[in-house]
């Protein structure tokens, strides 16, 4: 997971109030229920209590449901996870591509921050190594949720 340092600020974050939605994708289950599980960890570990999981069908759907949340006004923060393994076809270039830009655009759009917990690996075995199930360890989730919800309270203290 993070450095020594990086956890000591991570430690020092209340997001006790902060309001969130985790949007996971149902490809790759195995793989997204540890990214959930760590992005659930990474929320309550920072004390937010108001945590709804919603699933999509798959990576490239993600900027679509995130905007559609942000944009209802009821959430301060949103974690995407999900997992885009490469394969045989340029598939894999065109999500990855296309989700991370349509994440990003929904954050600029709409001032709501969006942890970014979507893997973008050659092989299952790189994804296991990201979203390993215990704390302390490596999870893309957990760190995505800790950096929505950083965001979450930088909005709130310039809004």
């Amino acid at each position: 997971m993070a450095s020594g340092d990086q956890r000591a600020e991570v430690a020092d974050i209340d997001g006790s109030g902060v309001r969130a939605v985790i949007v996971r994708t149902r490809w790759n289950a195995e793989i997204v229920d540890r990214l959930t599980a760590g992005a659930q960890r990474g929320l309550t570990d920072l004390g937010v209590t108001s945590i709804e999981v919603v699933d999509v069908a798959g990576a490239f759907e993600l900027p679509f449901a995130a905007a559609t949340i942000a944009r209802s006004g009821r959430v301060d923060a949103i974690v995407v996870v999900g997992a885009v393994i490469r394969g045989e076809t340029t598939h894999y270039e065109l999500v990855a591509g296309e989700c991370g830009r349509g994440i990003l655009d929904v954050q600029l759009a709409t001032g709501v921050p969006i942890g970014m917990g979507v893997l973008t690996v050659e092989n299952e075995a790189q994804a296991i190594a990201r979203s390993m199930p215990d704390p302390g360890e490596h999870n893309v989730g957990e760190e995505a949720a800790q950096a929505a919800v950083e965001q979450a309270l930088l909005v709130r203290r310039f809004a």
